[in-house]
């Protein structure tokens, strides 16, 4: 009984059926066309949000600092906490950056 479900004739039968049901319940309006396919992310925009979220960090780190220098009740634990994320999170921005910037050197280089 398992060799019978296993086979390729019976996975590719399996297969056209479950696409037949997909593309009528696309034309039906049952399935938003937008959910049938994947969201594209773009390379420039993913790198533009994770230097935003660095920024943010950094910001939120010095704000918290300067509200510890205040006398404002802020434990120093998680201005430490904050100040090491923030850096940790330059780091890594910083090494992306090298990363990409040494690939693009690369190509230039490359004999055509």
């Amino acid at each position: 009984m398992i060799e019978k479900a296993t086979s390729t004739a019976n996975i590719a039968s399996m297969l056209q059926t479950l696409k037949a049901h997909q593309s009528q319940a696309t034309g039906q309006g049952l399935v938003a066309p937008s959910e049938a396919a994947p969201e594209k992310t773009n390379f420039s925009d993913m790198i533009r949000q994770a230097v935003g979220q660095t920024n943010l960090s950094q910001i939120d780190a010095q704000n918290t600092a300067q509200a510890f220098e205040r006398g404002e009740a802020v434990p120093l634990t998680d201005v430490v906490l904050k100040m090491q994320k923030a850096s940790l999170s330059f780091e890594a921005t910083l090494q992306v950056r090298n990363k990409v910037l040494k690939a693009y050197e690369e190509v230039l280089n490359m004999p055509v």
